[in-house]
């Protein structure tokens, strides 16, 4: 049997011209697993780490990375901006119930706040016609 059969046929090990791929790219992710997976073995979070966790982690942090781009590129379309800037992202966590509930304790940089105006600063529309109706009933 010559050396290329035994590369293309059966075998021990990976043959020669074949790249290798990345964990991320296998997964079909666009968040580094294999940088996930050495964040958790050095945080030592736990004495050993599975093969699958930093998959799954890593694509729950894209999710969620997408998720909040995703709102956050629609307020700054709201704001008729083509660049999301921090005040987007703050506009779209406060305005999402989940994420403003996950993200409650967090402040962003140059975020601001949203905008709101108490209800009892508002000018009473209601208030002024009443005034005209009790003129009228007392002058009987």
């Amino acid at each position: 049997m010559s050396s290329e059969a035994a590369a293309t046929k059966g075998g021990r090990g990976r043959s020669k011209d074949r790249k290798p791929v990345s964990r991320s790219h296998k997964a079909g992710l666009q968040f580094p697993v294999g940088r996930v997976a050495r964040f958790l073995k050095k945080g030592r979070y736990a004495q050993r780490v599975g093969s699958g966790s930093p998959v799954y982690l890593s694509a729950v942090l894209e999710y969620l990375a997408a998720e909040v781009l995703e709102l956050a590129g629609n307020a700054a379309r709201d704001n008729k901006k083509n660049r999301i800037i921090p005040r987007h992202i703050q506009l779209a966590v406060k305005n999402d119930e989940e994420f403003s509930k996950l993200l409650g304790s967090v402040t962003i940089a140059n975020g601001g706040v949203l905008p709101n105006i108490h209800q009892n600063l508002l000018p009473k529309k209601a208030a002024a016609r009443k005034g005209e109706i009790g003129s009228v009933s007392q002058e009987f």
